[in-house]
């Protein structure tokens, strides 16, 4: 079974990804990351090129190629990746899924203006962007989740010994 890490940016589901990974011997599907080197530029190059919409495309294209041949895998998606319901019902047919969440200070904290994460929004300072994209997106989180772990404090590595403690309480390891 797949463990599917959800969540918005700066959760941690990168470093968590990895964590995971070393802990359970198992191979990282990186969407994101897989999305570059497919495309053979950077997602702000991506977005800039070809919008959102193109990469939402890209991006769900990933996450069907990624449903279909990881097995027993971590798969780190990207914070968007809940906006199509079908990804998400690709990614549960192979795996449980984890939202990793924390509180917006905890977002702020971690994710200040980066040139790798271009702006979800325009026109908006980049707290209010944060703000206002996660609150338009935690429904969608939130009913994506097997079970949910908030990282606000936990380290990667206390998140990801948190969530392989309810993968086998549920006997799902």
């Amino acid at each position: 079974m797949n463990i599917v890490l959800l969540g918005y940016r700066g959760v941690g589901k990168s470093s968590v990804a990895k964590i995971l990974a070393k802990k359970l011997d198992r191979e990282v599907f990186s969407i994101d990351s897989m999305i570059v080197e497919a495309m053979g530029m950077a997602i702000p190059e991506i977005v800039e090129e070809w919008g959102w919409p193109r990469f939402r495309e890209i991006e769900s294209a990933m996450v069907a190629k990624v449903s279909a041949e990881a097995k027993d895998a971590i798969i780190d998606c990207g914070g968007g990746v809940v906006l199509d319901d079908e990804n998400i019902r690709r990614l549960k047919r192979g795996g449980k899924t984890v939202l990793l969440f924390a509180s917006l200070e905890a977002i702020l904290k971690r994710t200040r203006p980066d040139p790798n994460r271009p702006p979800l929004k325009n026109g908006l300072t980049f707290e209010e962007e944060q703000r206002r994209t996660l609150s338009e997106r935690e429904e969608k989180y939130r009913a994506s989740a097997d079970i949910k772990c908030d990282t606000s404090a936990a380290s990667p590595g206390a998140a990801a010994t948190a969530i392989i403690k309810r993968f086998t309480d549920n006997k799902w390891l």
